[in-house]
């Protein structure tokens, strides 16, 4: 199950992917668009003082109107910057600009956020379009793989993020070879020197341990780990008692290298850069495989569908939740004109058109809208109040395509066993999770 700091960056990433589809989706006429990027550790000066040369030159534009947009579009980010007395830790991404609606009207848009990670990219442009491409590198995998590169001289522990590596810590060994060294029993011989190796892999479970378990969380600080030697003792290593089993549950990989130390580190990321590619495809598979578990042996720990998810979600009885990173489906709090009641209903992009979801069936009085807004942004912002993970899934894998379109995208893997049906004979409609109290 994912931690918090696990779901957190999720939430990071889901809101970047939609600020970017946003971003691309938007066109404005002329180029009074602005895409400014600014690294860590620039000066936000340095970029006052660049756009006030830019206004300079933009006013010299012949077509009024392109010239007036323009003009606008600075000063927007001039009035942005403002808010900074700084650049943030990770840099600041500032977009602004008049784009045109769907209906033809223009409208002026301004968006800044810091980046969850830095972003090393300096950045100025003035176009007819958002220029995203910074931000869709900052969604390529950045999972940090955990590597132990094990053979009878010594062992190394190693990371690698991105194409970034680095060297945690080593340390050599002196084993005995296999034959005796006369005058000493072979039995005795052959018992010292099993004991030596046991040692010495206890010593690597140990170390293994200290470098990749966060002690903290006491979860793995890895996505994954990959083991690797040239002898047996990496295959040793890993069905060994000591090797910390929430370690073992990470392992993707033992491949056989034929150096140790630095070599086999460069090595070991070679042979296993398949498996490092498609870790979060692998990892989503497991997810989703888990839930389908839980319904193929009938548990009762799961749930699917809007409304059950969110009743056993208000009783806090989810563990993961489930959603399509793509869930079209809007969160709508409606108010009875008549009787002065709120209810909560969620439609998709049909049932907002017709008339009839925004009646009282019973009465036949209207239902005023109170608040709107996607479902998704919603789970993003309240997960936390439901005590459980929130996990985007994406539909490129059988296992999710199938969730996304036999599930309607939305579900969750419960704590406990319920049945929700006999909670909906005790309730009356909609009263459970009746957000108005």
């Amino acid at each position: 199950m994912a931690d918090g700091y696990e779901t957190d960056k999720n939430i990071e990433i889901w809101k970047i992917k939609k600020l970017i589809k946003a971003l691309e989706a938007a066109r404005g006429n002329g180029t009074s668009m602005i895409s400014l990027i600014m690294p860590p550790r620039d000066q936000v000066s340095r970029a006052t003082k660049m756009l006030g040369d830019e206004f300079g030159t933009a006013s010299n534009i012949k077509s009024r109107v392109n010239r007036q947009s323009v003009l606008g579009a600075i000063t927007s980010a001039q009035q942005r910057l403002k808010l900074y007395n700084r650049v943030p830790p990770n840099g600041l991404v500032l977009y602004t600009g008049t784009i045109v609606t769907e209906d033809g009207k223009e409208k002026k848009v301004t968006f800044d956020l810091e980046p969850f990670k830095p972003i090393n990219v300096s950045l100025y442009l003035c176009d007819n379009k958002f220029h995203t491409e910074a931000l869709n590198e900052l969604l390529e995998c950045d999972d940090k793989f955990g590597f132990i590169v094990m053979d009878g001289n010594g062992t190394l522990f190693g990371t690698l993020s991105g194409n970034t590596r680095e060297v945690l810590h080593k340390f050599t060994v002196d084993l005995p070879k296999k034959h005796g060294r006369g005058g000493q029993s072979a039995l005795r011989f052959a018992r010292l020197r099993m004991e030596k190796r046991h040692n010495y892999v206890r010593k690597a479970a140990e170390l293994a341990t200290q470098f990749f378990i966060n002690p903290a969380s006491s979860q793995p600080n890895v996505s994954g780990l990959i083991l690797a030697g040239s002898a047996d003792l990496k295959t040793e290593l890993s069905q060994s008692d000591m090797f910390d089993p929430r370690l073992q549950a990470k392992v993707l990989n033992v491949v056989d290298v034929s150096y140790g130390g630095e070599n086999g580190f460069s090595q070991a990321i070679e042979l296993s850069s398949d498996v490092l590619s498609n870790v979060k495809f692998i990892q989503e598979k497991r997810l989703i495989g888990r839930y389908f578990e839980e319904i193929s042996q009938d548990t009762g720990k799961y749930v699917f569908g809007v409304d059950d998810t969110l009743k056993a979600l208000d009783m806090g009885a989810v563990e993961t939740l489930l959603v399509w990173e793509n869930l079209d489906l809007n969160r709508y709090v409606l108010k009875n004109v008549v009787t002065g009641e709120t209810h909560v209903k969620h439609f998709n992009k049909d049932e907002e058109a017709k008339q009839s979801n925004f009646r009282d069936p019973a009465t036949g009085a209207d239902l005023e809208v109170q608040d709107k807004m996607s479902l998704l942004e919603w789970f993003a912002n309240e997960y936390r109040r439901f005590g459980c993970a929130l996990e985007f899934v994406t539909n490129k894998s059988q296992e999710g395509s199938q969730f996304c379109r036999g599930f309607g995208g939305i579900g969750g893997i419960l704590r406990y066993q319920l049945d929700l049906r006999v909670f909906d004979e005790m309730s009356d409609d909609g009263e459970i999770y009746d957000d108005s109290d």
